[in-house]
């Protein structure tokens, strides 16, 4: 792409999702994962006077002798990208391709934490970790991650959520929001997932387009996932045939939720053909609620 096209694109996205941060969700963003104000810093033997009620057990169990836990204030927040860029991203066919959709997304929850002060990074991944940008602030800092959603492609085409999740258990230290985003079309990451959500406070946001999940009645069309390359025939004709395929769908669908619901991972789906503001909104206010 010419740089001078890469650049109107950029500023593009850069005036919407902006706008959107300061008028939207800014209220939304800050209420629902601020938290206490206050993180965990280390633990100290118990000194008379000390609030009973910060005694940490399990490490006096351990030691047979009664430890504290020691907190400090929470000034910042570190909020982490785990960005989906497999091949299934270049499908859209109402609105706008996945990958576009989840660029813009990405740009608004930039802007929203560096408006609260937050540090943002981003993990681009396939079946492999293709970019690694370290948690930063400031306004250059998001247009450089604007311009690599537009602009970066990928060596794979694949997808291994766990692989990403792993990277960023291991990578990522201080406790950290952790928005994955991505179709989940993949298996076997549940046990990743769940370290994840334990150690940092994990969001899922599901990108779907609505011919995902049920077929249109065209006859016989020759199909290409765009992950491994294989053809296909599919009679989409037929009313059997497109049954099965929205039931397979469905069960999907719901193991994926369930999964998300054992590991306390809070999750959202977006679509390519509606507008994300409002579920969006809806997710900080049910996150806002509980605390």
């Amino acid at each position: 792409m010419e740089t001078t096209e890469l650049l109107k694109k950029v500023r593009k996205i850069e005036i919407k999702t902006r706008g959107l941060s300061s008028h939207i969700f800014s209220g939304e963003y800050h209420s629902a994962f601020k938290g206490r104000g206050m993180a965990f810093s280390e633990v100290r033997e118990y000194i008379p006077g000390d609030d009973i009620r910060s005694i940490d057990w399990n490490v006096t169990a351990r030691f047979n002798h009664p430890y504290v836990k020691i907190f400090e204030e929470e000034r910042e927040l570190t909020v982490m990208l785990l960005v989906d860029i497999s091949g299934s991203g270049e499908f859209g066919t109402r609105k706008q391709f996945k990958r576009e959709l989840i660029t813009e997304l990405c740009a608004v929850l930039a802007f929203s934490a560096i408006q609260n002060n937050d540090k943002i990074g981003v993990i681009f991944f396939s079946d492999e970790i293709e970019l690694f940008i370290p948690p930063k602030k400031g306004k250059t800092h998001i247009l450089r991650i604007i311009r690599e959603l537009i602009e970066l492609k990928p060596r794979s085409q694949g997808t291994d959520i766990g692989n990403a999740l792993r990277y960023f258990n291991n990578t990522i230290k201080k406790r950290s929001i952790a928005f994955i985003i991505s179709d989940f079309r993949d298996e076997g990451f549940d046990s990743a997932l769940r370290i994840a959500a334990r150690k940092h406070d994990t969001v899922a946001i599901r990108i779907l387009d609505p011919r995902e999940e049920e077929l249109p009645d065209a006859g016989l069309v020759r199909l290409q996932d765009s992950e491994t390359g294989r053809w296909l025939w599919v009679d989409t004709g037929s009313r059997r045939v497109r049954e099965r395929y929205t039931a397979w769908n469905r069960r999907k669908t719901g193991e994926l939720n369930e999964m998300f619901s054992r590991s306390g991972v809070d999750a959202v789906t977006l679509e390519t053909d509606r507008n994300y503001v409002q579920p969006l909104i809806n997710l900080f206010k049910k996150r806002e609620k509980r605390r």
